[in-house]
């Protein structure tokens, strides 16, 4: 009895310092964690915007939404890569990592991709945790070739009338000769509603079959107030009897902005347009002297040297003549 009685004391005593300890350490009696889910990572949605465009290549900015749910998610990382769509080709990637995802709730990461600024792109993300994929998503994305460079980007355009009726450039006979004729030319330039800013027109007249630059004038337009719509006028002297192409080239502090062209039928015998479709018609330019003349807004500074075709057409035209009498004589 007395050895039982000891052995029950001796229970009682170590139960009692078990209680004492754990009263006197904080935290020692504490419930179970509940279980938690096991970590759950979905891929939500993708949006993309391009934050440079150069002259060759454009980099978008690709932002991907995780949202994730239960228990910690351990070394995520997140892929994106663009893929060519005319070629399969993967043309570039980047990776970022996320590290460990708690708490519920959602994430994003952004990255940048430089591709080739033409065609169209799918952008394919892949997102991955201890290197095991766990969700994907893509977008795809077209007509990047249209997106303006930085460089380029300007308020000042030329005018689009909505018909497509009328052309951007206005072609006029202000003077018309036996051998030469003066080509009176103005283009619509509007400024969309940006800041006035000085801007250069330059034009050039093109004989249509030999592509030949007959003249060209360039005309300096000193500011174009926002929403304002104005017409540098210039005279191009071109040989008469010719069909021309009249370019109108739009720069910007040495910057090509934009082109446009119009079609000017100085051949009565054939008739141009800009999609070079034909017919017979008698036209006699003298009888449209001076009906398109109008008042310029700048003076136009011309370029130097003596315009027209000369030597060179001649030239031309005596090869082509001794050509053909080598084949008849052969």
């Amino acid at each position: 009895m007395n050895v039982e009685r000891a052995l029950l004391g001796a229970a009682a005593a170590i139960a009692a310092l078990a209680v004492v300890a754990a009263l006197a350490v904080p935290g020692a009696v504490a419930p179970p964690e509940p279980d938690r889910p096991p970590a759950y990572v979905e891929y939500a949605e993708m949006t993309v915007s391009p934050s440079s465009v150069a002259g060759d290549t454009v980099t978008l900015d690709v932002t991907n939404y995780l949202t994730h749910e239960g228990s910690p998610a351990r070394n995520v990382t997140v892929r994106t890569r663009a893929v060519d769509t005319d070629t399969g080709f993967v043309a570039t990637s980047a990776r970022a990592s996320l590290g460990t995802l708690t708490g519920d709730g959602e994430r994003e990461a952004t990255l940048s991709l430089t591709v080739e600024r033409e065609g169209g792109y799918r952008l394919e993300t892949a997102v991955y945790e201890n290197g095991s994929r766990v969700a994907a998503g893509h977008r795809t994305v077209r007509g990047v070739g249209a997106l303006v460079p930085d460089y380029a980007r300007s308020p000042v355009r030329f005018h689009a009338f909505e018909s497509g009726a009328i052309p951007s450039v206005r072609v006029g006979v202000a003077e018309a000769g036996a051998e030469r004729t003066a080509l009176d030319v103005g283009a619509y330039v509007t400024n969309a509603g940006g800041e006035s800013e000085p801007v250069r027109v330059e034009y050039v007249a093109r004989q249509v079959e030999s592509n030949l630059v007959a003249d060209r004038a360039t005309v300096e337009v000193a500011s174009v107030a926002a929403g304002q719509t104005v017409t540098p006028n210039a005279t191009l002297d071109v040989p008469a009897g010719y069909n021309y192409y009249v370019d109108a080239i739009l720069w910007k502090d040495g910057v090509l902005i934009e082109t446009t062209t119009a079609a000017a039928n100085l051949d009565p015998t054939r008739t141009i347009s800009v999609n070079e479709t034909r017919e017979d018609v008698g036209l006699d330019v003298s009888d449209f002297e001076g009906g398109s003349t109008g008042a310029s807004t700048t003076t136009p500074t011309m370029s130097g040297g003596s315009p027209g075709f000369g030597a060179p057409v001649a030239l031309a035209a005596l090869g082509g003549a001794a050509l053909l009498a080598r084949r008849w004589s052969a």
